[in-house]
């Protein structure tokens, strides 16, 4: 792939979900060496740091939704930080939970919409995280980051959303746990879903080069977003929310590949890493294979895309 500019943004959101440890994700991911693995396939690397989140008041005790403030400042700040991002290279986000992803995807869609360009996102997650703040039953707003980018209604006290990202330009690949809200709501859009069932049965590769031809064919930009429990917990334990039955070593390293061969992402989100439920590391350390993975590393080059 043509050698990028990485912009490494630390986003140790913790607000997303009761069981903490997530804010310790992006500095695993430093350490397992995710900005040495980029550097040596020829990229640059800008490493921002960590960030925190924009002013907000503090959450309230014993509400029914948990810190849905700070998860807000937290959208705010990323929002902001991904718009930038975009005009300088390819950001990629570490996580953090996944209510990152309300701001970072917000931020791409915004950076899309200046350059005229449509954005796709790729959704890689045992949930589908289609809830609203008035739907989740567990009140952790990571399973709302779909549900706000697409522009469903109820995310009160949250930074207004001027650019929903359609239906059809969203591919859910690895779903294995779907609440029958999200299930009764995602039925009735244009949401491309791909369960594990289906993974079983076709292959992960057809699916997502049905997508990632749908990009390449509208010219679009590609938001990723990597979920540590759309891989199997057999081999990626550091995660709060396990789910048995998720992708394999091979098959993540063949989505990334994959996703490397097209030379669509502009884009990438890294979340849900506990460092705190870890093995010696070794989820960070697959994380950053995985990503490298997507950025070029390979054991042979092809002159064509692997999925052809």
């Amino acid at each position: 792939m043509k050698h990028s500019t990485c912009i490494l943004i630390g986003a140790p959101v913790d607000s997303g979900k009761r069981r903490t440890g997530c804010l310790m994700g992006p500095d695993a991911l430093r350490t397992a060496g995710l900005a040495e693995a980029l550097h040596a396939l020829g990229h640059g690397v800008d490493d921002l740091g960590n960030l925190s989140p924009e002013t907000y008041s503090p959450d309230s005790e014993g509400g029914r939704l948990h810190k849905p403030n700070e998860t807000a400042g937290w959208t705010a700040r990323l929002a902001r930080a991904a718009e930038g991002a975009m005009a300088r290279g390819l950001p990629i986000f570490l996580g953090g939970d996944h209510a990152l992803s309300l701001g970072s995807v917000a931020g791409v869609a915004n950076h899309a919409a200046r350059a005229g360009r449509p954005l796709f996102v790729l959704w890689l997650d045992a949930h589908s995280d289609f809830h609203t703040p008035q739907t989740t039953g567990s009140g952790n707003l990571h399973g709302t980051p779909l549900g706000y980018v697409t522009g469903r209604s109820g995310f009160d006290g949250f930074p207004p959303l001027t650019n929903p990202v359609p239906e059809r330009n969203i591919c859910l690949l690895g779903l294995r746990s779907v609440d029958d809200a999200e299930r009764a709501a995602l039925q009735g859009t244009a949401i491309r879903r791909h369960d594990m069932r289906e993974i079983d049965e076709r292959g992960i590769a057809r699916p997502l080069a049905e997508f990632l031809d749908l990009v390449a064919a509208e010219n679009g930009l590609l938001h990723v977003s990597f979920d540590v429990d759309f891989l199997d917990p057999s081999i990626a334990p550091a995660v709060g929310t396990t789910v048995p039955g998720g992708a394999t070593m091979r098959e993540g390293h063949l989505v990334m590949e994959m996703i490397c061969d097209s030379g669509l992402m502009t884009s990438l989100d890294l979340v849900e890493l506990n460092p705190f439920l870890d093995d010696r590391g070794r989820t960070a350390q697959l994380l950053v294979e995985l990503t490298a993975s997507a950025m070029g590393r390979r054991v042979f080059d092809r002159p064509t895309r692997a999925y052809a």
